[in-house]
């Protein structure tokens, strides 16, 4: 008999907490308007508490915030962009509020190398339960990140592809990771498809234990192209898969979030039940104001359902009323925790959090 998997709101006193329906044996690909609803009421964070993490100065953009758990501590990977290029970064954290940069995990290099000058790593193979542990889980004995590189100087400047760095020391550490020689996925490549033709931007790795998509891991990475005028396209989000992290394959002709307009970008994964979430951002769209986050639901990790709601984060402060969006969300202690990059109308550019309740609010601020 054919089952199937809805949420339930649980009480007035708190947020919609989801119960099992029925399973399915053959997965929907569509999500219904009521698991959306309830999605959107358990995600979602009014409260902004401010800026957490911002530049030493002005010529500095801090960007794309990733935060897992190690032991009893939080940490956080992100990038600084100063001038040049971009390089990873990592903070600590005993609260998720108040952070301190330890180092260094991904630098500028020879110049002979092809990501010398733009090196923006993201956190690959996290466990994505939600409201579950958020350690960074290892293959083979090694921890994983996946990366936007490139050789040219400038913000996200020349073409950008996908590196694959990796580590046998623990991630919470500052070091220098290891890189694979060259990249895994680039605009230029033989079999690149109609909308990726031009660069490629972020991408996020996740675990697919039950290989739905008949591989045991799962890219999805935003790029920008047009069958026709590449210049001028969309960017959107599209999926590759490995059983290796090394070797990577695109999955499907077509984008699995597409809105024909601005950027479609940033995906950031959890799962909550049997359904997964992929938290996004949304920028220069008609009848918008700057960048936004938002979601999209799947059962399968192919067929997405987008929310057709109100946006999770956008701008509405002076620390990020130009761009609210790249969104990084946990739950932790029935807390839910929106990590984002901020950008105001100075373009200055720092990570904020916004909460599902009232925790105060920040003492930081941009560096005037």
């Amino acid at each position: 008999m054919q089952k199937w998997v809805r949420f339930i709101a649980a009480s007035v006193l708190s947020a919609n907490v989801f119960l099992a329906e029925t399973v399915a044996q053959q997965i929907p690909s569509t999500i219904s308007q009521s698991v959306m609803e309830a999605v959107y009421n358990e995600v979602k964070t009014p409260f902004k508490y401010g800026l957490v993490l911002v530049p030493d100065d002005d010529t500095k953009m801090v960007d794309s915030p990733s935060v897992f758990r190690k032991g009893e501590k939080w940490f956080m990977t992100y990038i600084v962009f100063d001038g040049t290029g971009y390089e990873t970064w990592l903070a600590e954290s005993n609260n998720l509020l108040d952070w301190k940069t330890t180092g260094k995990l991904l630098s500028f290099s020879e110049d002979s190398d092809w990501d010398s000058t733009q090196k923006a790593g993201y956190i690959a193979l996290q466990d994505t339960e939600w409201g579950g542990g958020y350690e960074w889980q290892p293959f083979q004995n090694r921890y994983w990140m996946s990366y936007l590189g490139g050789d040219s100087k400038g913000y996200e400047a020349g073409l950008l592809s996908v590196g694959i760095a990796f580590s046998a020391t623990d991630p919470a550490i500052p070091h220098e990771w290891q890189r694979l020689e060259k990249p895994v996925l680039k605009s230029t490549d033989h079999n690149v498809r109609w909308w990726e033709n031009k660069t490629i931007y972020k991408s996020t790795v996740i675990q697919d234990s039950s290989k739905l998509t008949g591989h045991r891991f799962v890219m999805f990475y935003n790029a920008k192209g047009d069958s026709l005028q590449p210049d001028k396209g969309a960017e959107r989000i599209g999926m590759a898969v490995s059983d290796d992290m090394v070797n990577w394959k695109r999955l499907g002709k077509d984008p699995v979030l597409n809105h024909h307009q601005g950027i479609t970008g940033d995906a950031f994964m959890q799962k909550i039940d049997s359904v997964f979430v992929m938290f996004y951002f949304g920028a220069f769209w008609k009848n918008t104001q700057g960048a936004f986050n938002r979601f999209a639901c799947s059962t399968d990790l192919i067929h997405w359902t987008d929310w057709n709601g109100e946006n999770l984060i956008q701008p509405s402060e002076d620390f990020d009323n130009q761009y609210a969006h790249k969104p990084c969300v946990v739950k932790w202690n029935d807390v839910v925790y929106h990590f984002y990059c901020a950008v105001n109308t100075k373009n200055q550019r720092g990570i904020a959090v916004a909460t599902s309740v009232d925790l105060g609010k920040s003492k930081i601020r941009f560096k005037k």
